[in-house]
């Protein structure tokens, strides 16, 4: 590592050239390429998506992603002469665009369903010919201007459906920008000089950059969610601008203690440097866990935001390096370049709170311990109510077109018309054909259906649909307990007798089917994440006590995290104030990539925390004072990148999106714990408990496990030398250590 650094010193141009080659490289490439990102949350061999294999093969013009045009006159009716004339005329010119395969006008039939009651509210049906993952953005916004240009004083038009969303993903970077200057700010409070508080800011802007269009590409060779770039960006910045803080942190230690601009970046990189590359790979491996899920969905998800990890790392260790170097001693404030030119090199001591909560920790570990653990477990608490499900677009931003078509919609006709179901079945005679007509009437009569459309068959009668529409919204627990009662109940007796197979599609039924999988599959993918991040630790600390706390803190902050999250997105404390509509329940994918991240992050701060006291412990032979120095060395430091971190996650609570949103404040909130609560409180306490117990590895194993190590090579040799020694030895050792040590204010216990 320190070649490595000492390389991009030494030809730091190229360092910069290469990495702005590559930025622009992949960037121009994207640009070329364009987008192709799919929300395929289809899980082959369940029922929803047998319907909607079904419905595609069957009635080839229904199989594309169907969408609506609402409109509404605030004095009059729909039916007036002059609203009919601009609505029919419209909706002509809408059926004449590419890409549309259907427009159905509900002027057409004076009977039709499609006009309220009262008629101030009508709405038109748009199907595409492709599924809502296939559509060019371009077509739906032809739509979208199509439609609008009829609106007039007295007549309102709004558009909702999937495909209407492509057009109100927001090209807007608000929240980057937020999250960004904020960290700005935190960054100069925490160097006093600008260059030094730049460098992270340009590092991780270059990485995620070339990231986010490197998302872009990758869209064309795999399955890629159209969050995936914004999650990536989140997940970069974040990590990004905290892995050059560490690392900044230490190349400025180095430059007080007299080193030189190149010996001080060196230095960094290799002890800082490789506890980022560590913290990196456990990022990465927490995110590829995802591939053990085997859907495609959440394949390319993992793949973008490791990719984003990667570059993040990369660039903190190579870019970094060579930026620091043109920068030279004003890394330092002017004051500290006016004190080391005065008093020269002297070694930096940890002072102020953080040496105070150190030793404060240090004499009320148990009360402490128990304080966290009180905290932990209110928060968490709401996570045994946590409920999978889709929302729907009542939880759009309020002045978006899909949000007022949802409302007009509900108001008008019932939430229910914003989330029907569909009922598909193949046909083989007769029978089935009685029976199916004697379904219409028994879904007449069913519980939670507010309406039935006639069965329809297609050209051939050997398959048939019918549309079902629940009273309550898409994302109600009421509809999902509708689709479990259709097909537990109401379709086995309907098809008894008969060679029918009825399925059930929608919104809502894909949704649940995504979620019961996904909840099927998390024990196995948690536990092999879990397994992975201890091995991992295992090998780097040479302990048992150490990965097991690790993985004990990560799901404390994983359920205290989804118990912020719940509150806020299912209970709707909040919600409305943060431009987010109202309750509803957390998306089916999130916990599984959530779950990935935050076990992730988790692990950055305990490597940066237990690393610096494994290093103060393999020099000394002293837990109390590794656990002491450790603490009050990098409390600083990490509450500066914590405060880094929930800045930039919290900004994208700006972005609008409900989804990213959720990232936002989930990830905000297993920060916050995971820093002020368990790394600086609960994780240091219980070390103090365990006293040497913490560094206790059977000798066997120890014998048996390969060696890495995030330490410097100093500090390995010390580890292998103490390791060696018998017991009486290691006390020599350490009293001759102790004897010829200064003694500073790490020495005084708390």
């Amino acid at each position: 590592m320190a070649a490595l650094a000492r390389w991009c010193v030494q030809h730091r141009l190229a360092a910069v050239l290469l990495w702005l080659l590559a930025f622009g490289g992949v960037a121009t490439a994207a640009t070329v390429a364009g987008s192709a990102y799919s929300n395929d949350y289809g899980i082959p061999d369940t029922g929803s998506d047998r319907a909607y294999r079904l419905l595609e093969s069957r009635f080839p013009d229904l199989g594309g992603d169907s969408d609506t045009i609402v409109w509404h006159t605030s004095s009059g009716t729909v039916r007036a002469p002059d609203v009919e004339q601009t609505m029919t005329r419209t909706l002509d010119r809408v059926a004449d665009l590419p890409g549309v395969a259907a427009v159905t006008n509900p002027y057409h039939d004076p009977d039709s369903p499609l006009v309220s009651e009262n008629a101030d509210t009508a709405y038109a049906t748009v199907t595409f010919d492709a599924a809502s993952q296939d559509i060019d953005p371009d077509q739906a916004r032809a739509v979208v201007d199509t439609a609008e240009a009829a609106e007039t004083d007295g007549l309102q038009v709004e558009l909702g459906g999937s495909a209407i969303a492509l057009t109100e993903s927001g090209g807007s970077h608000l929240a980057e920008a937020v999250g960004v200057a904020v960290a700005a700010v935190v960054l100069f409070l925490a160097f006093g000089t600008v260059a030094g508080a730049l460098l992270p800011i340009a590092t991780a802007l270059v990485s995620v950059g070339t990231a986010y269009a490197g998302i872009t590409l990758l869209g064309h060779a795999m399955t890629v969610a159209d969050f995936a770039p914004m999650l990536g960006t989140l997940i970069g910045l974040g990590v990004g601008i905290d892995y050059a803080l560490f690392i900044v942190t230490r190349h400025r230690r180095g430059l007080k203690r007299g080193l030189s601009v190149a010996d001080a970046a060196a230095e960094a990189v290799a002890t800082t440097g490789r506890a980022v590359v560590f913290a990196g790979a456990t990022v990465c491996i927490a995110l590829l866990g995802m591939l053990i899920l085997r859907l495609s969905f959440l394949n390319g998800v993992a793949v973008a935001a490791s990719l984003t990890v990667v570059l993040t790392v990369a660039a903190s260790v190579t870019l970094l390096p060579a930026l620091l170097s043109y920068i030279g001693p004003r890394a330092l404030s002017r004051r500290e370049r006016r004190r080391l030119a005065e008093h020269g090199p002297e070694p930096e001591v940890p002072t102020g709170f953080a040496a105070r909560w150190s030793a404060f920790v240090e004499r009320r570990p148990k009360l402490l311990g128990a304080l966290a653990l009180v905290v932990i477990t209110v928060l968490a608490l709401p996570t045994l109510g946590l409920r999978l499900g889709t929302s729907d677009q009542g939880n759009d931003p309020k002045g978006s077109t899909t949000r007022q078509a949802y409302d007009l919609l509900a108001d008008g006709f019932g939430p229910g018309v914003n989330g029907p179901l569909t009922l598909v079945t193949e046909v083989r005679g007769a029978e089935d054909r009685l029976a199916l007509d004697n379904l219409d009437a028994t879904l007449r009569t069913t519980e939670g259906v507010s309406s039935v459309t006639p069965v329809m068959y297609n050209s051939g009668g050997d398959a048939a649909y019918l549309t079902v529409v629940p009273e309550s919204a898409p994302q109600s627990q009421q509809t999902s307990d509708l689709v479990e009662r259709l097909r537990s109940e109401v379709l086995p007796r309907a098809e008894a007798g008969t060679a029918l197979d009825v399925h059930v599609g929608g919104v809502t039924a894909g949704y649940d089917d995504f979620a019961d999988v996904i909840v099927g599959k998390l024990p196995l993918f948690v536990g092999v994440v879990i397994g992975l991040g201890c091995l991992l630790l295992l090998l780097a600390f040479r302990s048992v006590g150490i990965p097991l706390k690790a993985a004990a803190m990560n799901v404390a902050a994983v359920a205290a995290a989804f118990g912020v999250v719940v509150a806020i997105f299912q209970w709707g404390w909040g919600s409305e104030l943060l431009g987010l509509g109202s309750a509803g329940p957390v998306e089916p994918f999130l916990p599984v990539i959530m779950v990935s991240v935050l076990f992730g992050l988790s692990m950055d701060y305990q490597v940066f925390l237990v690393s610096r006291m494994y290093e103060e412990w393999l020099e000394t032979g002293d837990n109390r004072r590794a656990v002491r120095v450790g603490l009050a060395e990098t409390g600083r430091v990490i509450n500066s990148a914590a405060v880094i971190m929930i800045s930039v996650f919290l900004a994208f609570v700006l972005s609008g999106d409900r989804v990213i949103a959720m990232f936002g404040i989930a990830l905000a909130a297993a920060v916050a714990l995971d820093a002020f609560v368990l790394r600086t409180l609960l994780v240091p306490a219980l070390m103090h408990l365990l006293g040497r117990a913490n560094w206790w590895l059977p000798r066997r194993l120890d014998a048996l496990l390969p060696r890495i190590s995030i330490e410097p090579p100093e500090c390995r040799a010390a580890h292998e030398r103490l390791a060696a020694a018998t017991d009486a030895e290691v006390a020599d050792v350490l009293a001759e250590a102790e004897e010829e040590r200064q003694r500073d204010v790490r020495d005084i216990t708390g």
